[in-house]
């Protein structure tokens, strides 16, 4: 009878521990199901992500050598798992959690896990069984690596699925866009450009990992489609060649090299080795275009071998550009012919406009002339939360960059910001996963931020320290720094200050996984 009240508390016991661990199964799957990334959020949330559970264990260990009941221990450890679910659910996040068929596996090997750790610990000692809450966060580790290999069986078959649907149309124009910032937003522009003449499907959103590339495919690529564009994005190294090795593009864009990921990468030549993956995976036919950066992107172009390979300026050319509330206006000219056309956007920002230029002459490198070129600029649209130029009323200009920003995203949209007319307000928390680095870009974007803009509201009051010393630094008044707990309370604080004619800039959001 022992053993089977054993077996029963520690079956109880491991089904309600996913329960309590909602939060932490968030975080992994926002982490792409990644240990490294997992446990760095763990880090960096502590409080949600550690103490709770510590104290969830403690309470419990003290109910077993209090005496109570294994019956009335299992109903708080319950309660207490319910209340821990419900204010996981509550979370106002960017990434909902999707409970996925990867999710319930996991689930189900979590349960599993926590079963026989349960009943070892309990043949040791029982308070070592009800300790067991306070290890969350490492049986779930322990459980993804135990379904490491089944996830690993199941997604190759996925992979071999996509590689089959994508051999029956050989005619297929296929290309891959990387680059540590602007390649979803690039992906989005050539799309609209390629459309006017192609029947065109481009991965959607941010998905740009091999599964999300796979999933695309099997679902939603058509005999009918003439060209694919897939997004590839990479936190280490060997992704690119991943989804290089699946999708096998013609033709590869890069956007840009720079300090994206650092926290992964580790280094800047790392980044840098990584995202040429994509060229030095294109066939000798391929086509390569690079970013005209003056740096990496640059040094890349001379380093690739193909015959067919291009930068902005080289068969198109952008001129008399001009920047306001309209958007943008400039004249793009073939190089071969001299034909140009004028051409109107809602992007703003010269690095928006240089990541067109990149779509134009892969577009012209696929057959369509300047007239039609300009007929889907026309089209685009800014991606959303990227430098995107909407109406706050009352007469204010509100420019949303608030996605994943990065040093050269944040100093190309600060440059944007100075162009407008009237006050100027940055709302922003700074930057984040920037590694050992982190502080000093901050630092840096404090100091750009002092010469482009009139006021600064800062969301964070310990991770903006480094942006406050560059403002400082930089002679900026300190009564034109407000610094807030959240981005609610940034929201009152422009409120009360607003005025018509401001143009109000929001620089990057926190993701889900970060707090102070």
């Amino acid at each position: 009878m022992t053993i089977i009240l054993s077996i029963l508390e520690s079956l109880l016991l491991a089904a309600l521990l996913p329960l309590s661990g909602w939060r932490l199964l968030h975080y992994f799957q926002l982490e792409s199901y990644q240990l490294p990334g997992f446990f760095r959020s763990i880090r960096r949330n502590a409080k949600k992500t550690v103490l709770p559970f510590a104290a969830l264990g403690a309470v419990l260990v003290l109910c077993v050598l209090a005496g109570l009941h294994g019956l009335i221990r299992i109903v708080l450890f319950g309660a207490m798992a319910a209340l821990l679910f419900v204010q996981a659910k509550k979370e106002k996040l960017k990434k909902p959690f999707v409970v996925t068929e990867r999710v319930k596996r996991l689930i189900a090997m979590h349960v599993a896990v926590a079963f026989v750790l349960s009943m070892i610990a309990g043949a040791i000692a029982l308070p070592l069984r009800w300790a067991l809450p306070a290890f969350e966060a490492l049986i779930i580790a322990l459980a993804a690596v135990c379904a490491q290999p089944i996830e690993k069986h199941i997604n190759q078959q996925f992979v071999d699925d996509a590689k089959k649907r994508l051999a029956k149309n050989p005619n297929l124009i296929r290309i891959g866009i990387t680059g540590s910032y602007g390649k979803t937003s690039t992906k989005f522009l050539l799309r609209d450009i390629l459309s006017v003449k192609y029947s065109v499907l481009a991965t959607p959103s941010s998905f740009n990992t091999t599964m999300g590339v796979t999933r695309v495919i099997r679902e939603q690529l058509m005999p009918s489609h003439q060209v694919f564009i897939a997004e590839m994005g990479a936190r280490h190294v060997g992704d690119i060649k991943e989804l290089v090795d699946l999708v096998h593009p013609t033709m590869g864009l890069l956007t840009s090299v720079g300090p994206q990921h650092l926290d992964t990468f580790g280094t800047i030549e790392r980044i840098k080795n990584t995202k040429y993956e994509l060229i030095d995976g294109l066939p000798e036919n391929g086509t390569a275009i690079l970013a005209r950066d003056g740096a990496i992107c640059e040094e890349l172009y001379h380093r690739c071998p193909l015959a067919s390979k291009y930068m902005p300026g080289d068969l198109m050319t952008a001129s008399d550009m001009e920047w306001g509330p309209f958007g943008t206006r400039f004249t793009l000219t073939d190089i071969e012919t001299g034909e140009s056309a004028r051409c109107e956007t809602r992007l703003l920002g010269e690095h928006s406009i240089a990541n067109l230029l990149l779509c134009c002459t892969a577009a012209r490198r696929l057959g369509m002339t300047p007239a039609e070129i300009a007929m889907g600029v026309a089209r685009c649209q800014p991606v959303e939360h990227r430098l995107e130029l909407l109406s706050g009323g009352g007469g204010v200009s509100i420019i949303d960059d608030a996605f994943n920003s990065n040093p050269v995203g944040a100093k190309a949209a600060l440059r944007v910001l100075k162009g407008f007319p009237g006050r100027r307000i940055v709302i922003t928390p700074g930057m984040v996963e920037l590694g050992g680095e982190e502080a000093q870009f901050n630092r840096e974007f404090g100091e750009q931020m002092a010469e482009s803009v009139d006021i600064a509201i800062l969301v964070g009051r310990k991770h903006t320290q480094p942006i406050i010393d560059g403002l400082t630094a930089k002679g900026f008044p300190e009564d034109k720094i407000h610094v807030v707990s959240s981005l609610e309370e940034s929201t009152k604080v422009l409120h009360a200050m607003m005025q018509a004619g401001d143009v109000v800039l929001y620089e990057n959001d926190l993701p889900d996984n970060y707090s102070e």
